[in-house]
């Protein structure tokens, strides 16, 4: 067992404490990162408030990036010194949904108490997310690992481990979005942005961010967007179909969390439109939709989760496209924080002005 230093959370909605823990060794199939960043994203912010359930003391994080410092029993294709990304997505590759080429949605079951992580007097400490990478190390799977380009900086790389491949993911993977097509992306935050920027690579023709903040959908048009509406705007579908001549949106991605968002979005659909879930509510919230409507105008709702990405297929062309200047990444950083000032960064994130905020470790 080796002592690290994390963030904690012992309590549901009270800031995280900074102490040492145990993380034993790297078993079969597992590789051991020595972390440089790791970035805040909303989904840990859900689990520390105990929005999606969970036991405690646990440790979050799954936004991450390093260097393997040891590699278990029976892994293939990386060793000591390799940078790699550090994500939740685990897959067991052998299950109905991996094998049909979805493994962020495998079936095979991961105990998350039954992790690496442990508090010092052996007692558990729950693995949160299959991650735990709000400390210095983190001990993974090696299915939740790609390797990344000694060229990409690690704070920047940390990004593609779940806010980009989400955002970006979204629109071109799950909602398939095609040159010529109308897209609304609802939430213009650090999913949203990359939503946006997916659509621009798949060649939307017009892309509408939705804010509650100007200075927001200001940045949106920075990122690709070509139209920004106020959310507080009391008809917005007026404005969607004002800039696309009455056509609407072939695909609306709600990329935020709040359920007046997602009531109001198959208003922004034309005929044939679809609906994305992208962000997520806390488990319990409801939403209300007349059926009729998605009847009469054959429309469409479907979620995605980590915008259907599939890792080594699809992180070396967003790396690509990154290193060809057609993907941002340095931009979407706000700020830079050490791991003692992570509920200062939680706070800043919290507040909805953030892009990304990253804890760096060294």
């Amino acid at each position: 067992m080796a002592k690290v230093k994390a963030a904690v959370c012992h309590e549901f909605g009270k800031p995280l404490s900074i102490e040492e823990v145990e993380l034993r060794a790297p078993i079969a199939g597992e590789v051991e990162v020595e972390l440089d960043a790791c970035a805040i994203c909303f989904s840990d912010i859900s689990y520390l408030d105990g929005g999606w359930g969970g036991a405690l003391p646990a440790v979050y994080g799954h936004e991450a990036a390093g260097r393997i410092v040891a590699v278990g029993a029976g892994v293939e294709g990386y060793e000591k010194g390799d940078a790699v990304l550090v994500t939740l997505i685990r897959a067991c590759g052998t299950c109905q949904s991996c094998a049909t080429g979805t493994p962020t949605q495998c079936g095979t079951a991961y105990d998350r108490n039954a992790g690496p992580l442990s508090m010092p007097d052996g007692s558990v400490l729950e693995h949160g997310m299959a991650c735990g990478a709000f400390a210095e190390r983190a001990v993974v799977d090696q299915s939740q690992i790609v390797k990344i380009p000694d060229t990409v900086p690690m704070d920047a790389a940390s990004l593609l481990s779940c806010g980009v491949i989400t955002g970006v993911g979204a629109a071109v993977n799950t909602a398939n979005v095609r040159p010529g097509q109308n897209v609304v992306v609802i939430g213009a935050g650090g999913v949203g942005l990359n939503a946006i920027q997916g659509a621009a690579i798949a060649g939307a023709a017009r892309i509408v961010a939705v804010d509650m903040v100007d200075e927001k959908l200001a940045v949106a048009k920075e990122f690709g967007a070509t139209d920004g509406i106020l959310a507080s705007d009391p008809k917005p579908w007026k404005e969607v179909a004002r800039i696309t001549g009455g056509r609407m949106a072939d695909k609306v991605l709600v990329t935020v969390g709040a359920i007046p968002a997602f009531e109001s979005a198959p208003r922004l659909m034309g005929a044939g439109g679809d609906m994305y879930i992208v962000g997520m509510p806390h488990s319990g919230q409801t939403a209300t939709y007349e059926p009729v409507i998605f009847g009469a105008l054959a429309q469409g709702m479907k979620g995605t989760k980590m915008g259907d990405v599939v890792l080594k297929r699809d992180i070396p062309w967003m790396v690509d496209l990154y290193e060809q200047g057609r993907l941002k990444l340095d931009e979407l950083i706000s700020g830079r924080w050490s791991l003692d000032q992570i509920n200062e960064a939680i706070a800043d994130t919290r507040s909805g002005a953030a892009r990304r905020n990253v804890i760096m470790f060294k």
